[in-house]
């Protein structure tokens, strides 16, 4: 029970997890979380590009029926409840890493949940830059290739680094949820131990750690997109 967390044998067995399981745990969610977050902005920036400059009157219009193809498949699979994809994506999780359980399994389901809400976030700041600039590009005889890469892209960095951040933490989040399949890191120290032991002491400090990867996360991207910003300068 939740009351008997702070007793002499529950903090010993604490500890001794703390010493001999915790760092693997908190290794495995770092590399997980960045790696997932990696292929997910791999997969959503170009996504996100798209979302901008294929639409009527942007710098590279593409057919009504692909974009709209392309809308409903990411706000699909940003509808679906991450527990659930996490099984229907099962048999495509065997087929890239060969089994549906561990730590690199997990990365997998991740990368599917989170290159949709990637993709929304870069389509967030693409919007922000200022449409004069790139009229100007257009005007100075620009391809849309160069438009992308040398005015869009480069005018909306800090935000998104800032969303990049957001992308980071979510997933991040999410990967704690995938120690109900058997994924590992903090996640699957919380749920063996807090959920299915009755450990609340090992849940604690599981989610104390967690809390506080968001934090440097979130202070390593805000620093990053504060400094990336020429407006400061």
């Amino acid at each position: 029970m939740p009351g008997n967390m702070f007793t002499p044998e529950a903090v010993k067995e604490a500890l001794e997890i703390f010493k001999t399981q915790i760092p693997l745990a908190i290794w495995e969610t770092f590399y997980v979380t960045v790696l997932s977050t990696a292929f997910a902005i791999i997969l959503g920036l170009p996504l996100g590009v798209l979302l901008v400059v294929g639409e009527k009157g942007g710098v590279l219009p593409l057919p009504k029926g692909a974009m709209h193809a392309l809308n409903v498949i990411i706000n699909l699979l940003r509808s679906i409840p991450f527990l659930i994809l996490m099984i229907m994506v099962f048999p495509l999780t065997r087929v890239i890493v060969g089994t549906t359980v561990g730590t690199v399994a997990s990365i997998v389901p991740l990368v599917i949940a989170a290159f949709p809400f990637v993709a929304r976030l870069v389509e967030s700041s693409l919007r922000e830059v200022n449409p004069n600039i790139i009229e100007a590009a257009q005007s100075m005889g620009a391809s849309p290739l160069k438009i992308i890469c040398k005015v869009m892209i480069p005018e909306s960095i800090p935000s998104l680094i800032s969303n990049a951040t957001i992308a980071i933490t979510t997933i991040l989040g999410y990967s704690a949820m995938s120690g109900i399949i058997g994924g590992g890191g903090l996640g699957k120290i919380a749920i063996n131990y807090g959920y299915y032991r009755y450990k609340f002491l090992v849940m604690l400090i599981a989610v104390i750690l967690l809390i506080i990867m968001v934090q440097v996360f979130q202070s390593i991207g805000t620093k990053a997109a504060v400094k990336s910003d020429k407006r400061l300068k």
